[in-house]
């Protein structure tokens, strides 16, 4: 065995598929295993702490109407049916650009999207992005400021996350226990509790149901 700290041939290679591996799992079980996880990108590294799980079509194993790929696969969203690790990345309202961890195996849809994280090393990068008047526990609080922060753009989609000549990287931790809750902003499948977080951290987003949604209960 090499000493602690040195790598051998390949090493390097097989952590990255073995971490891929960890994520192909459904939807949830991957979500979970984000919580406490490192993001790095472009100068930034944040801790993961609130993140939501999407499933996908009616004839896969976890059919989800509000997901990207409930209506198969497309030229954009094709990347949400595998492999793992890939980044899936979308505007939202046509402006804010929100990220995504691939999930599942290839052929099998489903992502997580990374709602919020706490910034840890170069908080002088984020906030120059961010602007001044926002809060270091704000800098990544909430989809599309998280990818502000760590300069993540459209070009990102589909890199592979585990690469370690990717702009934007992802190294999982250990499980932590997180709460959860409903999804926020959807309008459909608006019930399901398919979001986790971080307890007590103030990075942490508000819950917003979307004024579209069906009365709490009434939606799976």
């Amino acid at each position: 065995m090499p000493p602690a700290g040195r790598g051998v041939k390949g090493e390097t290679g097989r952590i990255a598929r073995v971490s891929a591996e960890l994520l192909s799992v459904d939807p949830v079980s991957a979500a979970r295993r984000l919580l406490g996880a490192e993001l790095t990108g472009r100068g930034v590294s944040a801790m993961i702490v609130e993140v939501e799980a999407y499933g996908g079509p009616l004839d896969g194993p976890w059919p989800d109407a509000a997901a990207h790929s409930f209506r198969g696969p497309g030229l954009r969203n094709s990347v949400m049916f595998g492999p793992a690790g890939r980044l899936y990345t979308y505007l939202s309202h046509g402006i804010h650009v929100c990220a995504n961890v691939v999930c599942a195996t290839v052929g099998v849809a489903g992502a997580v999207l990374l709602r919020a994280a706490a910034v840890e090393a170069g908080v002088d990068v984020a906030q120059a992005r961010r602007g001044d008047s926002a809060r270091q526990a704000a800098l990544a609080r909430g989809p599309g400021n998280l990818c502000s922060a760590l300069g993540i753009t459209m070009d990102d989609n589909r890199i592979d996350l585990f690469d370690p000549s990717s702009p934007v990287r992802l190294t999982l931790g250990g499980e932590q226990a997180g709460v959860d809750g409903p999804r926020v902003g959807v309008s459909k499948a608006a019930d399901r509790p398919w979001r986790f977080w971080l307890a007590g951290r103030q990075e942490v987003s508000s819950y917003r149901r979307s004024p579209r949604a069906p009365a709490p209960g009434e939606s799976d």
